[in-house]
């Protein structure tokens, strides 16, 4: 095919196109058919443009326009609040009551990392020793760890913490690419850090301080970080074992759930970094009780899981699945 005869021969076609696409808010009826005609055209000549392999640029611009033209043709969706509504009280936990054993079962693996790292840690005074020098290590379990928490302002604390936070969940999740062996590894360090930072803290007879500062914001985002590898390791597994469906199907609907968890794991994440920052941090400087704190952070654990047997169950047994309901359709060709 000759390119720039077919380009000379429907250059006019295009631009009356988009013509009647910028002015689609004040078109007639008769302008209104020409449009639908047209559009019906230029798809067809991008599609006959497209398998010729040629002029990448004029696809770009035929895809935009046909794109811009389907939306007047068939109407553009607008965000709504139900939208949003609807993803966080049945999208989002459908996804996450779908998912619950391979988050759980991370979840326990994980924390079998983090006590065996502990126990490693406290039985083996070489161990702890290569951890650090004696002075240093006390400076950390005397004075850094608890001031970590409280060294800056709440609200700015828990900015920091939650950008943490969603930075390892988003490598939990889009590791799960890779088979799931690079979310296999970011679990593992992080489970074998909280482990020994713990063993630590315990060999300095200052375990209880530990646990009573780890506990209130730890439960939650512990939680998110597990649901995170959960989810990538569900998306490695997909294609390893995509089941009766294609392999690319099965892992475009585990991946657009898992965009959709990765979405709602911010929130999660977001409330955690506000109970460290507010709740943990105040603890440190004494303004909250240890009880209080603990009984504030197991509140909010028993919410979310609330929140995912109650109405994620109730959505997944109606089939929600965490997918898109209706995916994004791709540039129409005829």
């Amino acid at each position: 095919m000759d390119i720039d005869v077919f380009v000379a021969t429907h250059a006019k076609e295009w631009e009356r196109l988009d013509q009647l696409v910028r002015r689609r808010r004040s078109l007639s009826g008769e302008e209104i058919d020409e449009l639908v005609d047209l559009y019906q055209r230029v798809s067809t000549h991008l599609s006959v443009i497209r398998t010729s392999g040629q002029e990448p640029a004029l696809v770009g611009r035929l895809s935009a326009l046909v794109a811009r033209a389907r939306s007047a043709v068939t109407g553009a969706h607008s965000s709504t609040w139900s939208d949003l509504t609807g993803f966080f009280t049945r999208t989002f936990p459908g996804a996450l009551y779908r998912l619950r054993w391979w988050w759980i079962g991370t979840s326990a693996g994980t924390l079998l990392i983090a006590l065996v790292s502990g126990v490693w840690v406290v039985t083996n005074p070489d161990v702890l020793a290569a951890m650090g020098t004696p002075e240093g290590m006390a400076q950390y379990v005397e004075h850094e760890f608890a001031n970590y928490y409280a060294e800056n302002p709440g609200l700015s604390f828990s900015a920091q913490v939650w950008t943490n936070n969603a930075w390892i969940a988003a490598q939990a999740i889009v590791y799960g690419v890779g088979l799931g062996l690079p979310t296999l590894v970011v679990l593992a360090l992080n489970g074998a850090s909280v482990g020994t930072t713990g063993g630590m803290m315990i060999a300095h007879g200052r375990g209880e301080e530990f646990f009573a500062l780890i506990l209130p914001h730890g439960m939650l985002e512990l939680t998110a970080v597990f649901v995170a590898g959960g989810v990538g390791l569900k998306l490695g597994w997909t294609i390893i074992s995509p089941g009766d469906r294609t392999r690319m199907q099965a892992f475009a609907e585990e991946g657009r759930a898992a965009i959709g968890v990765a979405l709602g794991l911010v929130v999660v994440l977001f409330t955690s970094g506000l109970v460290e920052g507010l709740v943990t941090g105040n603890m440190v400087r004494g303004h909250i009780t240890t009880p209080v704190g603990i009984t504030i952070g197991l509140a909010v654990q028993l919410l979310f899981l609330l929140y995912v047997y109650v109405p994620g169950k109730k959505a997944h047994q109606e089939g929600e699945t965490g997918d898109i309901r209706q995916a994004p359709a791709v540039t129409p060709v005829a």
